[in-house]
């Protein structure tokens, strides 16, 4: 496995289908989605009207509800894709196991343009998963469009549908802190939460993603932007939402205190880990 978790899930982590540019909802290419899409397929937005119902392949995010038919076969193709990689019938890879690999996927792909948005602009990029569609597809980052605010909505950051006005006097951490506890990863975790997967593997699975999405941003927009990334991963990874979700390695490396199982899914339950797994060192141990 890699060192970025989000990039060994994402061949699982979406369900299968393909991108269809929508031929009814004309997609925004707003400022703040070019800065997004230049950082890569896991930042890049789409933009629709605020009320607009994109057409199919593009489904609502919010349809992902615990116990949802849309959660549900979305979990299945991902436990297919586990099994074909595998060599297995789907049947002898886990539920949750698959559960939790799509849990992560889907957690790179929404905190990663957020932590951009609230880095670069000093934005929220959504209020709920109510203002986030999506298109399920497997083997890359799926295609994800968010909803513009409404004409005179209130301000970013306090439930609106999208990308709103700007407030320099907010952090980029007070922003994702509100977009974890009480925004679409608070609804995506309340979805997987209802397929059995443990708390301490879906707050794991949020750490990791916002690692990763941070190495990422890091890595490609400028030493500014990059340092104030690292400071609210800090800041986030020792708030309420993911306090004891992360430690380090001997080595001082970033490590999750949880695995997202995706080791399960090998035939003899012991297939390899990703690079900040919390099995890493004690499998090394043993070598």
């Amino acid at each position: 496995m890699s060192s970025d978790p989000a990039q060994d899930a994402a061949p699982f982590a979406q369900a299968p289908s393909a991108e269809v540019p929508s031929a009814e909802v004309s997609f925004a290419r707003a400022p703040f989605t070019e800065a997004l899409n230049a950082l890569g397929p896991f930042f890049s937005v789409r933009q629709h009207a605020a009320g607009a119902a994109p057409r199919p392949p593009w489904q609502p995010m919010s349809r992902l509800a615990p116990g949802s038919d849309a959660l549900l076969e979305h979990v299945a193709a991902v436990r297919a894709g586990l099994a074909r990689t595998h060599g297995v019938p789907p049947e002898r890879v886990e539920s949750r196991v698959a559960a939790s690999v799509a849990h992560l996927g889907l957690a790179a792909r929404l905190l990663s343009p957020a932590l951009a948005l609230a880095v670069l602009r000093r934005r929220a990029l959504a209020g709920s998963l109510d203002a986030l569609w999506w298109q399920p597809v497997l083997g890359r980052p799926v295609p994800l469009s968010v909803a513009a605010e409404d004409t005179g909505a209130g301000a970013e950051g306090t439930g609106g549908g999208g990308p709103g006005t700007a407030h320099a006097d907010a952090s980029p951490a007070a922003f994702l802190g509100t977009y974890l506890a009480d925004g679409p990863v608070a609804g995506l975790d309340a979805a997987f939460a209802s397929l059995s997967v443990p708390p301490a593997v879906l707050r794991g699975n949020v750490a990791s993603a916002l690692h990763g999405a941070t190495a990422a941003f890091a890595a490609g927009a400028g030493p500014g932007p990059a340092a104030t990334a690292r400071a609210a991963l800090t800041r986030l990874l020792t708030g309420p939402a993911l306090r004891g979700a992360v430690g380090t390695a001997p080595n001082g490396a970033f490590r999750r205190r949880s695995c997202c199982l995706i080791y399960r899914a090998a035939p003899d339950r012991a297939g390899p880990v990703c690079g900040d797994c919390v099995l890493l060192d004690r499998r090394r141990g043993r070598g």
